[in-house]
């Protein structure tokens, strides 16, 4: 499993699915306001709004079992993601299906995937509100509850919109999947995990009839909320656990300054599916002192090696 023949092939192979994610991996297709002039009357020339931010996003990921969960669009295994946009937002959100429901016969995927799925249909509504990531939760949540068909399971979520009206971003995270900004080398704005005790992260449910008391279900609203301006050339990076807890955010960090700025969606793809490929491999190295392990040592337990887990990589810069 840890042999360089097989890492050759894991990198081969992700190489090849570049082309795949390279198809989810849609540019806005809102450009700046373009400067255009009118002549009136006396003769003047008058100047419309200045150009206004978007977001430059690509993604990537991994299954953890690559054997079991073929690629579809919008998921890797149990974790989902969306990106949507309209003339006055951009919005990028990833959620992660908790895994404990499969021992229960429960498929941990659809609970994540229809919050998502959701998620991107409510951008689109006449209600949407461009500074409430949150609602965005709130309004899937209440949806999936009230399918008639059940959806059972748990899912942790983090929605980001960019208000491209006020060059501001609005964040809403619940759980331990989250977001960084880096600004001119450095991290400027992250989110904070949540978490009940250790390994155990906040999360929206909705257990099976008779589970109810002996199931964390935590709220919407109780998903930790940020908001911050942005500038030209920032780079946003949304991802899943699988990433945060296998790659140090030192490590994270030199492959993120390298496309500060950058505007060219392929080399945004290549640096995303480099931060996933590396998640991947520290998380199936059994010697590595992962972020996950040294968190386990805080809390009194002993343990080294890598996390195996879902990984799931959204990434964006802003341009004007």
């Amino acid at each position: 499993m840890h042999s360089l023949n097989w890492t050759s092939r894991l990198i081969s192979r992700a190489l090849r699915s570049s082309f795949s994610t390279l198809l989810d991996a849609t540019t806005s297709t809102t450009t700046g306001a373009t400067t255009t002039t009118t002549k009136g009357a006396a003769g003047k020339a008058t100047a419309n709004r200045s150009p206004r931010p978007r977001f430059v996003s690509v993604v990537c990921g991994f299954a953890k079992d690559n054997l079991r969960h073929k690629y579809k669009p919008g998921k890797y295994g149990e974790d989902s993601w969306f990106k949507a946009s309209t003339d006055t937002a951009d919005v990028m959100g990833v959620a992660d299906g908790v895994g404990g429901w499969r021992s229960y016969g429960i498929d941990p995927g659809e609970f994540s995937s229809f919050l998502m799925r959701t998620c991107e249909r409510l951008v689109r509504c006449t209600h949407f509100n461009p500074q409430r990531p949150v609602n965005l939760l709130a309004y899937s949540y209440c949806e999936l509850m009230e399918q008639k068909k059940p959806i059972l399971g748990s899912s942790t979520a983090c929605v980001l919109i960019l208000n491209r009206e006020t060059s501001t971003v609005h964040t809403a995270n619940i759980g331990d999947s989250g977001f960084i900004v880096v600004r001119e080398g450095e991290i400027v704005h992250k989110s904070e995990e949540q978490q009940h005790y250790f390994n155990t992260p906040f999360q929206l449910s909705l257990p099976p009839p008779g589970h109810g008391p002996n199931v964390l279900s935590d709220s919407p609203e109780s998903a930790d909320t940020m908001s911050f301006p942005v500038q030209e050339g920032d780079v946003i990076l949304i991802a899943t656990d699988g990433v945060f807890d296998n790659v140090p955010e030192d490590l994270m960090l030199q492959v993120l300054r390298d496309v500060e700025g950058e505007r060219d969606p392929v080399k945004l793809q290549m640096t995303a599916n480099t931060l996933a490929l590396m998640a991947r491999t520290l998380s199936l190295n059994s010697e590595f002192l992962s972020p996950f392990a040294l968190s386990a040592r805080r809390n009194n337990i002993q343990a080294r090696g890598g996390k195996p887990d879902d990984i799931t990589v959204v990434l964006a810069t802003v341009a004007m």
